[in-house]
């Protein structure tokens, strides 16, 4: 007898659209956004490829001007995340034939589209990014802040000065302002409000909205002390380099450990006497953070491997040019190594790590348009007219004049990188022909180029994370930032310069 057949089972019904559920006609506000946010930035790039330009430039010069107003204007507006948006900009540049896509015989040095991927400073700020998702992953980050809240978290003040020392440590090894602030310093920010029954609301002036502030206060100086301590600052060492400028590891960390440790000291205070929180005094907050220190227990296995790659890197990135004639760069994919072969970080991590590749994308466009201004000679034209316009004044009063400018125009940018691309080459090489030391003038602007990074709730880095907690008013951050801005910028003026002029630098 012949054994029956049997139906096969039902295939289910997802087991395709599974595969393809992901891609979705977008809505049509999308389109609208598209034709609005990126049309504005074409409209500008086309206008000014027509337009007539100065005699001194040639059309080459004036027309790469224009993409590059335009690609910033539509990081500003943005209507696709940053790295999209650039890449668009380095095709349309491609395609219009203001630069070759790759390097050519017949111009040997020339700029050309993907100049920028082969860029040294992009690897460093890329290992860096990977340095510091092995202080997120094991937890050491957080373990730092914790001590240091537990050694002098009694007042209120004190707390702050546990979380800026926590800060400090940290930056180095991690170049987001956002994950440094936003996602280490703010849960330990909030976890101490929260001790303090300080929620957004009736209670938030108790601990929580002080807090915030200077947490914000804190994180633009600490930035503006290293140069991996933010994502944009490697573009200033390349931008700087266009001016035959050369900023090391060392030479901005030596120039700016002064003026840094006294802002670091002096601006919380100043929040603290502006606007000061209800309590002052916190003796609970010192037991909190070693309760969660004694539940975090021993270092761990990971801890301990990134705690010694750390000290390492310091070193390296400290004497390692000087003495060995290592570079930063190779520093940073040493220590990256040492943590794969360690197990601390997985290849996965690596692929993953979604901000180092998208920062990579777009450092490189922009590195790319600001040499292909600086080749063009349009770099010298308008610095000759910046210079020109201030007339035949003392460069230290230029200097600072053009600072003051550079740092309260953020309040027209939600971007430090935008703000950076945009004005920070035009503003140094002004400085440089007014006569200011190049290497003052190119750290100067480099260090403004953090500062401003808490001014306003939007203009960059842990200020909208700290702002969406709920704590400030829109008021209240723009009145108290004014103040300790103000003061911060004049400590890394009056101080800063004085050590730079011990040191030599001018």
């Amino acid at each position: 007898m012949s054994t029956p057949i049997k139906n096969p089972p039902p295939t289910p019904e997802t087991s395709q659209k599974t595969h393809f559920e992901g891609v979705h006609a977008p809505e049509k506000s999308h389109w609208s956004n598209l034709l609005i946010k990126l049309g504005i930035p074409l409209l500008i790039f086309a206008a000014m490829w027509f337009a007539p330009h100065p005699e001194a430039l040639t059309d080459q010069a004036w027309r790469m001007f224009g993409l590059f107003i335009a690609t910033i204007v539509a990081i500003i507006m943005k209507p696709l995340p940053m790295g999209a948006v650039t890449i668009i900009g380095m095709i349309i540049g491609v395609l219009t034939g203001l630069v070759p896509l790759s390097a050519s015989s017949d111009n040997p040095g020339g700029v050309y589209a993907l100049v920028g991927f082969s860029n040294n400073t992009i690897w460093l700020i890329v290992m860096a990014f990977l340095i510091s998702r092995g202080f997120i992953k094991t937890g050491l980050g957080r373990r730092i802040a914790l001590f240091f809240v537990s050694k002098v978290g009694g007042k209120m003040l004190g707390v702050t000065y546990g979380l800026a020392l926590a800060d400090l440590v940290l930056a180095p090894a991690i170049p987001s302002a956002t994950a440094r602030g936003g996602g280490i310093m703010a849960p330990i920010m909030k976890s101490v409000a929260l001790t303090y029954d300080s929620t957004p609301g009736p209670t938030r002036r108790r601990a929580g909205a002080f807090l915030a502030l200077n947490v914000g206060q804190v994180n633009a100086i600490t930035c503006a002390m290293f140069l991996t301590a933010m994502a944009g600052n490697p573009l200033i060492a390349s931008l700087a380099l266009q001016m035959d400028v050369t900023i090391t590891w060392t030479n901005w960390a030596l120039g700016a450990i002064v003026p840094g440790l006294v802002a670091l000291i002096v601006v919380p205070w100043v929040v603290y006497k502006i606007y000061p929180p209800e309590l002052k005094e916190t003796p609970e907050v010192k037991e909190m953070a070693k309760n969660q220190l004694r539940e975090l227990g021993a270092l761990t296995y990971g801890e301990k491997v990134l705690s010694g790659t750390f000290v390492v890197l310091l070193l390296l990135w400290t004497v390692g040019d000087l003495l060995l004639g290592i570079s930063a760069t190779t520093t940073a994919f040493v220590g990256v190594i040492i943590l794969v072969l360690a197990h601390v970080l997985t290849w996965e991590d690596i692929i993953t790590e979604k901000a180092a590749w998208d920062t990579m994308v777009w450092f490189a466009v922009l590195y790319m348009m600001a040499t292909a201004l600086s080749q063009y000679g349009f770099i010298a034209w308008i610095s000759d007219v910046i210079a020109n316009s201030l007339g035949g004044m003392n460069w230290v009063i230029a200097l600072v004049i053009l600072v003051l400018i550079y740092f309260f125009s953020h309040y027209f940018f939600a971007s430090a990188t935008a703000h950076i691309s945009a004005m920070y080459l035009a503003f140094l090489g002004a400085a440089i022909v007014i006569g200011a030391p190049p290497l003052m003038a190119a750290l100067v602007l480099a260090y403004t180029s953090n500062l401003f990074g808490s001014l306003t709730q939007y203009a960059g880095g842990a200020s909208p994370t700290l702002f969406g907690m709920n704590y400030i008013t829109v008021v209240e951050w723009w009145r108290t930032s004014a103040i300790a801005g103000a003061v911060s910028i004049t400590i890394w003026l009056v101080v800063g310069g004085l050590w730079m002029n011990i040191i030599g630098y001018w």
